[in-house]
């Protein structure tokens, strides 16, 4: 048996969008199941987002520390952020928020995995880019508000991530989806074995 995710979708009866908001919607489906029962289903319509692993030449990692309201915590987290455009290249969105979180750039870029965030209640994917060869960027730094006005950046190594993430002491999914995969990636066939900057995203098309 083959362990791969495929495509696949049930009969949809009914579908409604009860709530619209500035980036997300609500979306109501009246689902077939395999019984023959028809099932509502209520879910979040998200556009789709990128994270950036941005590693230094000291191992370390850099990341943000910004304030959650849905949970009521700051989390340290890599820079990410939404998919704006409909059909926009990832690996362009990805080089924008290193540049405007962190006024960072970097040379190397590789994917280092996509994830569905949570596939029970929102059909949001990402895509987790390792990016490598750090440096400043040019020109003035990007003008934030609202959360990211208060956020903090550091580098931190490698390992103290990791000791993190399993201590139970950091939280944010693309951090702990990026750090466990760029160590699994080590074990394995190496960090130059990784997907191509841009490889094709059947969760999110789009144009290069």
């Amino acid at each position: 048996m083959t362990i791969k995710d495929t495509p696949e979708e049930w009969e949809i009866r009914a579908t409604d969008t009860p709530f619209v908001g500035n980036k997300t919607s609500v979306r109501t489906d009246d689902v077939v199941m395999p019984d023959g029962t028809v099932v509502r289903r209520d879910y979040q319509v998200h556009p789709g987002s990128v994270a950036v692993l941005a590693l230094d030449d000291a191992d370390q990692v850099l990341v943000l520390r910004q304030y959650r309201h849905p949970v009521r915590q700051k989390l340290w987290e890599i820079p990410a952020g939404l998919l704006d455009v409909p059909g926009e290249n990832p690996l362009h969105a990805a080089q924008r928020e290193l540049y405007e979180e962190a006024h960072v750039k970097a040379e190397d870029w590789r994917v280092l995995t996509d994830v569905y965030t949570t596939a029970g209640g929102c059909d949001e994917a990402v895509r987790i880019f390792l990016a490598r060869g750090l440096s400043a960027a040019e020109g003035e730094r990007f003008e934030v508000e609202d959360e990211e006005a208060d956020m903090e950046l550091a580098r931190v190594p490698v390992d103290e991530l990791v000791r993190g993430v399993l201590a139970g002491e950091l939280h944010n999914n693309c951090l702990v989806v990026g750090v466990l995969s760029l160590v699994a990636a080590r074990a394995g066939d190496g960090l130059d074995a990784l997907r191509p900057a841009e490889a094709p995203w059947p969760a999110r098309p789009f144009a290069s």
